[in-house]
């Protein structure tokens, strides 16, 4: 099931849905994208008093942009149930490269390195895997939306400037490498809020010996919801549309 709406006034008033989020946005650009669509339309709701009520959405666990999968979003009264959806356990799918690092540990930046991955095979893989599962106290890549110090932790980075990003308690239930074609792993994890699949990334080069970096990541699942049946956002639009010429035809 896609939705739990079944009207625009259901949508504004308070509801979950779930969204593909494609390569290339970030989590806020997807809200964005929705809140463009409420102004473009002029929709709104009043209280019981007679005055308009501002439109309300958020989402739940950020994905960087070079991800992609699932977003959920929350409206309206719903959006004080964000923390208990964030707060979900993950699953992500991807691929890691070996043999190069990157400073932001995955595409933002330009991969160095060239070490010899010849030696590596999937069971060393799956090896180094496991010692990066349990609870773990994990070190948020520079290049991340961290605060330290006041300021989110990629204006720094970008500025080249060098800061220390305290380490944060995460569990990694699950880290599976599933397929192996040097120099790329293909794995999945299931692990909990604010685990930094960039991070693991980084971490399970270092424990090979090689080096490594994130080339792609998707998230299928976050708590019982699951990616596969999440709007894509095109269709999210059209069906909003559609709803909205029914509520004018009828008002």
């Amino acid at each position: 099931m896609n939705s739990s709406f079944s009207s625009i006034t259901e949508f504004l008033t308070g509801t979950m849905l779930t969204v593909d989020k494609p390569p290339g946005w970030t989590s806020f650009d997807a809200v964005n994208r929705i809140k463009h669509f409420v102004r473009k339309h002029k929709l709104e709701l009043t209280n019981e008093q007679g005055h308009k009520q501002r439109f309300k959405i958020g989402h739940a666990g950020t994905l960087d942009p070079l991800a992609t999968g699932l977003l959920i979003f929350c409206t309206g009264k719903m959006t004080t149930q964000i923390d208990q959806f964030q707060a979900e356990e993950k699953v992500y799918t991807g691929e890691i490269v070996f043999g190069r690092t990157t400073p932001s540990y995955d595409l933002e930046t330009e991969p160095v390195g060239d070490a010899n991955t010849d030696s590596l095979h999937l069971e060393l893989l799956n090896n180094c895997a496991v010692k990066l599962t349990g609870n773990l106290m994990q070190r948020p890549p520079a290049y991340s939306a961290k605060h330290v110090n006041g300021k989110r932790a990629y204006i720094s980075a970008r500025k080249g400037v060098e800061i220390e990003i305290p380490r944060t308690p995460i569990t990694v239930y699950e880290f599976e490498i599933i397929e192996w074609e040097n120099p790329v792993a293909r794995f999945r994890v299931r692990c909990s809020k604010g685990t930094y699949i960039r991070s693991l990334a980084n971490d399970i080069g270092n424990l090979a010996g090689t080096g490594a970096y994130l080339s792609a990541l998707r998230r299928t699942h976050s708590g019982h919801y699951s990616v596969e049946n999440a709007w894509k956002m095109e269709d999210l639009l059209h069906h909003l549309e559609s709803l909205v010429h029914g509520f004018r035809r009828s008002s």
